[in-house]
């Protein structure tokens, strides 16, 4: 099984970078800089190979002369420097990233499901469904919206609601960011609709660290909405978000890789996904675990794993909460 990486091609800068810190010790720091082709010694030595920067050369010349007699290792070197990338790239694409930030109010870890958090535009903050619930329950029809963290009354126009956004945008409030660049994407709320501003937006709250803006990058990418269809920049910006914790582009990056053959790489991205709450991760570890592409390890880990994301979300309120949303579902 291949365990060639399927993300977008490596970039020649990362390559280079890597190089230079091969090559930086063995050169720059030595006691004497020699020219490859002819032994020259000195400190006129300074004329580098242009590709790999492992050797050098006093002149110009030299450098052409040696340039056969160089290629072999020029690309050995190379190759070896575009596979540490990829194993860089690799260690940080597979890391477990940080869980998300506990509710304000019960202090309890945040559900990874859009439909188990809530943002208040008024004060920028992100409360679980349940600490919702439990405010409205108890309120009075006039309180009945306020909001439970800081007291504020709801926006009750499009543009008291994108006047409040952009308050919080001056604060460097990635959520409130990227509410904008997606009312941008679909046209809503008064909003033309104008791709790229809503790129604009969402770059600049996925460099914030919102992971979800990086994933409607790929999405937009992928499904060619407003530009032009690159199945290699979606997978791009799902990385980028599946490092920042979102489990649903962990979930399409797993699919990408058992398109390229590679299901070693889709466990590992669903192993990951699953302990941030990827449902869909988990089943499609059972099924693998079915076709014998998991181990039975692998699969009880799994399990283990989502258990505790449960364990960690669960709370009391947040459970009558569901079960009151339930009642309002339509099919």
């Amino acid at each position: 099984m291949s365990n060639t990486s399927s993300s977008a091609e490596i970039n020649s800068d990362a390559i280079d970078a890597v190089t230079e810190g091969i090559n930086r010790v063995g050169i720059l720091d030595s006691e004497v800089q020699k020219c490859a082709n002819c032994g020259k010694e000195g400190s006129e030595v300074t004329n580098t190979c242009n590709k790999c920067n492992s050797v050098m050369y006093c002149n110009a010349s030299c450098k052409k002369k040696h340039r056969s007699k160089h290629k072999k290792d020029c690309e050995e070197h190379l190759r070896r420097a575009a596979e540490r990338v990829a194993e860089l790239h690799d260690e940080k694409l597979f890391q477990q990233p940080p869980p998300l930030e506990d509710c304000p109010i019960c202090m309890i870890r945040l559900p990874s499901l859009e439909s188990g958090q809530v943002y208040m535009p008024c004060c920028g903050k992100v409360i679980c469904r349940g600490c919702v619930y439990a405010f409205q329950s108890r309120a009075t029809k006039k309180e009945h919206d306020i909001c439970p963290f800081c007291r504020t009354l709801p926006a009750i126009t499009y543009e008291e609601n994108i006047k409040r956004l952009e308050k919080r945008m001056d604060l460097n409030d990635a959520i409130a960011i990227y509410n904008l660049g997606s009312y941008y994407a679909e046209g809503l709320n008064g909003l033309p609709q104008n791709i790229a501003k809503a790129f604009e937006l969402f770059h600049r709250a996925g460099e914030l660290g919102f992971a979800d803006a990086y994933y409607s990058i790929g999405a937009t990418y992928l499904r060619g909405n407003g530009v032009e269809r690159d199945t290699k920049k979606a997978n791009h910006y799902w990385e980028l978000a599946a490092m920042g914790g979102d489990a649903e582009a962990r979930y399409n990056l797993g699919l990408f890789e058992v398109e390229s053959g590679n299901k070693d790489r889709a466990l590992k991205h669903w192993m990951i996904a699953v302990r941030d709450g990827g449902s869909k991760s988990l089943e499609n570890i059972k099924r693998m675990y079915g076709y014998g592409d998991a181990t039975k390890d692998d699969y009880t880990k799994a399990l283990q794993s989502y258990q505790e994301y449960l364990d960690e979300i669960k709370s009391d309120q947040r459970d009558q909460a569901a079960a009151f949303d339930r009642q309002y579902e339509y099919y």
